[in-house]
């Protein structure tokens, strides 16, 4: 009975989130998310059933309106633990359904979540890039940290979206953190400059895991 429910709610979503989304080209496959939600568990075919919603309304909106909803979206469905309490592993990148189903995950985890997102609503890749950073503590200690880091056009003020804070804020207003390299699936650099260092894909193994995993979900 509950393997029918699932199945019926998989097959509206699908038919909803094509119907929402027949004239403007979207970041995603529609029924391929609705499906994958499926098998990945309970929690995460209801998230996504919100975040297709969430994506309809926001192809009409604004990257600022994008930025700050799907930056909402992730800190609100993803508590923080670290990769030991979720996958009792030292370090895994999850895909944005093995997040929104474990509804837990650390840094890096809300950073290609919300990567996701805004491909997702259609948002360019060259505006979007995961950051490396060393994060300042109250207690002037720094640790390893990762946020999302979106780059206008015109060359306006990069924003940051951190889990850490709640607000998409201008890297100005992030002193406390420091850059050190930066990436998405067409480029990656170091620092805060545009220095290439090479294809990312070939670079980082754990990105290209991810990448392939969040594909197969149905993300772009």
């Amino acid at each position: 009975m509950a393997r029918a429910v699932r199945a019926a709610r998989v097959g509206l979503l699908a038919a909803l989130a094509l119907c929402a989304f027949a004239a403007p080209a979207q970041g995603y496959d529609a029924r391929r998310l609705a499906q994958q939600a499926a098998l990945a568990g309970p929690r995460a075919l209801a998230a996504v059933e919100e975040l297709q919603v969430l994506l309809g309304e926001l192809h009409a909106q604004g990257a600022a309106a994008q930025l700050a909803a799907i930056n909402r979206f992730f800190n609100r469905h993803i508590s923080f633990a670290t990769d030991q309490q979720v996958w009792h592993q030292d370090d895994y990148w999850a895909s944005p359904l093995q997040s929104l189903e474990q509804g837990a995950g650390d840094c890096e985890d809300y950073a290609i979540a919300k990567y996701f997102g805004l491909l997702a609503v259609g948002m360019p890749v060259s505006r979007l890039r995961l950051v490396y950073v060393r994060a300042r503590l109250d207690d002037g200690r720094s640790q390893a940290h990762m946020v999302l880091a979106y780059y206008p056009p015109a060359g306006d003020e990069v924003l940051v979206l951190d889990n850490l804070v709640p607000s998409v804020l201008p890297a100005s207003r992030r002193p406390d953190l420091r850059p050190v390299f930066s990436f998405n699936s067409e480029g990656l650099w170091m620092g805060a400059g545009a220095t290439t260092a090479g294809n990312p894909v070939t670079r980082l193994s754990r990105w290209r895991e991810v990448l392939a995993r969040a594909r197969a979900e149905g993300f772009t």
